[in-house]
């Protein structure tokens, strides 16, 4: 796993050019290169960070899980925010296991592109959310047929069927969204997904990464031109921020910030906290199984929105809470891949 993230982060720094160059939906910015390698970076640099004492080393979903809440937590941009949402989720179904299977596999997969799908208030087909949930499927697929098997031997077929179906379902993409169609590009949070499903397959099983696979793709070729550039500059700003809500606030919340903007997307990080506790650990002599102290309880959400002005959306989050590290960035604002997160635009 450790291996995994530092080929993704690897490979998305040398080819987040390429992805920014083509990046214009949800919003012609430039930027989907830029912040899916960021996020990446996070998550690959808590391997370091994480405390040997604090999680078993040998469980491959306690291991993912603290890199999912690293990514999680330093999140930038719509692409960001997903892959991190797709990490939490992946971490699940593998918590308490030593290695990865193809059963695993379909199951980390499959969860994934659920929970995916659903942080997002409006999600559309042909973007990453299509090209996971095509991998998923292949590699569901591809278990069924082999009955389960947990073999590597298995798991190699699997890693396989999810790249060609990932690969597959990014050439799609540019059919499926308008603007991608006119500008003749393919998405380029799709293409990130490849990339770091593919970083996937080559960790597990010790091969070199496909370069081939980008083969063809409309648009990525180096000669080809920065297709956002030439788009018109979107108005409005980016508002990110981590928050501790209950499912109820949270409802409400995502509601609001649903009629203030667009590309609302909201995830939980972590697990559920006791009321009145800020650090988001339970404490086991609190818990209990009453029901109404279940429905107070709290969780740590990241929050990610466009709207045309910060202030409103602002006012809203802390109408329900005390978030912490809010952002903005202005959408007409190139982000540079060499700048720590947090200087794209301001913080609150």
């Amino acid at each position: 796993m450790k291996r995994w993230l530092g080929k993704a982060e690897t490979t998305l720094g040398n080819h987040s050019d390429r992805l920014n160059a083509i990046n214009i939906f949800p919003v012609a910015d430039g930027d989907t290169g830029t912040n899916l390698y960021l996020t990446v970076r996070a998550a690959a640099a808590a391997f370091a960070d994480r405390s040997t004492a604090d999680e078993p080393v040998n469980d491959v979903g306690a291991v993912l899980a603290a890199a999912g809440r690293a990514a999680m937590e330093q999140a930038r941009g719509n692409s960001g925010t997903l892959f991190a949402v797709f990490l939490c989720a992946v971490a699940e179904p593998l918590a308490g296991h030593t290695r990865l299977s193809a059963p695993l596999l379909a199951a980390a997969l499959n969860r994934a592109q659920i929970r995916a799908w659903s942080a997002l208030s409006e999600p559309v087909p042909g973007t990453m959310l299509s090209v996971l949930e095509a991998a998923a499927r292949a590699a569901g697929e591809c278990d069924t047929a082999h009955n389960g098997d947990d073999s590597n031997q298995a798991l190699g077929l699997a890693l396989d069927a999810a790249v060609n179906a990932a690969l597959d379902a990014v050439v799609r993409t540019e059919d499926q969204l308008a603007p991608l169609h006119a500008a003749h590009v393919v998405d380029a949070g799709g293409v990130g997904m490849l990339l770091i499903l593919d970083c996937l397959r080559s960790a597990v099983l010790g091969e070199e990464l496909q370069d081939e696979l980008l083969d063809g793709l409309h648009g990525y070729d180096l000669q080809d031109p920065h297709i956002h550039a030439g788009m018109p500059d979107d108005d409005g700003v980016e508002v990110m921020c981590t928050i501790s809500l209950s499912p109820l606030a949270a409802a409400t919340l995502r509601q609001r910030l649903d009629e203030l903007g667009d590309s609302v997307i909201m995830s939980q990080v972590g697990s559920a906290n006791p009321v009145g506790s800020p650090s988001g650990q339970n404490d086991p002599a609190d818990e209990d199984d009453d029901d109404e102290d279940a429905a107070e309880a709290s969780y740590r959400w990241r929050v990610h929105v466009h709207v045309p002005d910060a202030e409103p959306a602002v006012a809203v989050i802390r109408s329900l809470g005390e978030p912490t590290d809010i952002s903005v960035s202005e959408l007409s604002m190139p982000r540079d891949p060499g700048l720590p997160a947090g200087q794209h635009g301001h913080e609150y």
